[in-house]
């Protein structure tokens, strides 16, 4: 074939080609009929996505709502999802560490372990009264000026709420051992109690943020660990005036969702993206009746639970504590 030939063959056969994308299916490229159509589409995501719950109560298994998630998930991301109930945390670790939970609804503390054991990540926290936290917060008669700081606490006659309590005895007894206040001899429960022997008068776990604020106003503590909003919730208006702060000692962080390290990042964005919409109205009464949380918003496992894991790591042996205290089978 001449030049010039060769020249008239090549630009027919790109008006051939540009035809051909013109009236092709806008979805599909097609230039030959020898080549494979390929479509142009959006992330693939994961074929099934799994996701573990706990009970909030022993015995319970709430199919409703997690019939609801489930289908309001599977009609927002169109793909398989799967909720499974367990009656401990532990299972739902295990299910993370050996990849057959893609996800989960968690506790903070248990949430930490579940970090440090498998990698998994926080990507949502639940906000709680437009809070993703609460104060943990010292409490002391107002009439008692001995104690001026947490530091004040140790020699004291205490009260805590439980030996698992977030803000009752984790993050008291926990920034006590981080600033030195503290020396745990040891790297189990048995040490962590012998500590809290050796630094306080007395000390006794109440049961509850009541019952702690209780055995203050009745003169059997000099001072009892608790939330922010402990006294205004479970005391009378007289008796709240007996009481101070005496310091507030840091965040409680809300509970949060996790996901699994070995999620591809189109799934995470997609679940993350779909459970935000949990916060519209029209779908809001699904999260609400899951958790009791009135909405969700994206955070990371540093920024949502910073240095509270830290003062679970100080606590020796407390790890299991926290994972029995949720086991609904026990």
């Amino acid at each position: 074939m001449t030049q010039p030939g060769l020249a008239m063959a090549i630009i027919i056969a790109g008006i051939a080609i540009a035809v051909a994308i013109v009236f092709t299916n806008p979805l599909t490229i097609t230039v030959d009929a020898d080549i494979t159509e390929t479509p142009i589409s959006g992330p693939v995501l994961d074929d099934v996505i799994t996701i573990g719950l706990i009970p909030v109560e022993k015995g319970q298994e709430p199919e409703s709502e997690a019939s609801a998630l489930k289908e309001f998930l599977q009609d927002e991301l169109g793909v398989k999802v799967e909720i499974t109930y367990t009656t401990g945390y532990e299972p739902l670790i295990e299910g993370m560490r050996f990849g057959h939970l893609d996800a989960a609804f968690m506790d903070t503390g248990p949430a930490w372990i579940t970090h440090q054991r498998t990698g998994a990540e926080v990507v949502l926290a639940e906000l709680v009264n437009g809070k993703v936290n609460y104060q943990a917060t010292v409490w002391a008669l107002e009439d008692n000026d001995s104690i001026k700081s947490l530091g004040d606490t140790v020699g004291k006659k205490v009260a805590f709420t439980s030996i698992t309590g977030s803000s009752g005895f984790i993050r008291p007894v926990g920034t006590l051992v981080a600033e030195d206040y503290i020396e745990i001899k040891g790297d189990d429960i048995v040490s962590l109690e012998e500590a809290l022997e050796e630094n306080f008068e007395s000390y006794t776990f109440a049961g509850g943020y009541k019952t702690a604020l209780e055995l203050l106003l009745e003169g059997h503590v000099d001072a009892a660990f608790g939330s922010d909003i402990a006294p205004q919730k479970y005391l009378e208006p007289e008796d709240q005036t007996k009481l101070r702060a005496v310091s507030t000692i840091g965040p409680v962080p809300s509970h949060v969702f996790m996901v699994h390290p070995g999620m591809s990042d189109p799934t995470r964005e997609a679940l993350v993206a779909a459970l935000i919409k949990l916060n519209y109205d029209e779908n809001n009464q699904i999260l609400i009746d899951l958790y009791g949380a009135e909405a969700l918003v994206p955070t990371t496992t540093r920024q949502h639970i910073g240095d509270f894991g830290s003062l679970i790591d100080n606590l020796t042996g407390l790890d299991q504590k926290i994972l029995d205290k949720y086991d609904k089978s026990k």
